[in-house]
């Protein structure tokens, strides 16, 4: 059940990164409202909130979000910016959740 928790919340952390940077993109390079750095702040105080309810040390849960990261910017390219991932896309996406889950669910000796 840990490893379920672990990842629903680094995916929901990683939605809330992307759409906090997203939002100021739309801005600067799509000529959107300003007004959309308000949601792009709120959304970025959403992650830093996400990432400290792991349990694990700081770094070790950076680390692994990273690979959880890669995966959900690559969802976001398919489904947001309508771009196909390629299968090399597809590749580096699971190399980088088997990086996550090996950092996050290895066995250590406390």
């Amino acid at each position: 059940m840990f490893e379920i928790k672990t990842i629903a919340l680094f995916l929901v952390t990683a939605v809330a990164e992307i759409a906090g940077c997203y939002l100021p993109y739309l801005w600067l390079k799509e000529g959107k409202s300003g007004w959309l750095l308000v949601p792009a702040a709120l959304s970025l105080a959403l992650f830093a909130w996400l990432l400290s309810l792991h349990p694990a040390a700081a770094g070790r849960v950076y680390a692994a979000y990273g690979g959880v990261y890669v995966f959900v910017a690559i969802l976001w390219l398919w489904l947001i910016d309508g771009i196909r991932p390629s299968v090399w896309d597809a590749v580096g996406s699971l190399v980088a959740l088997l990086g996550m889950a090996i950092i996050m669910f290895a066995p250590r000796s406390t």
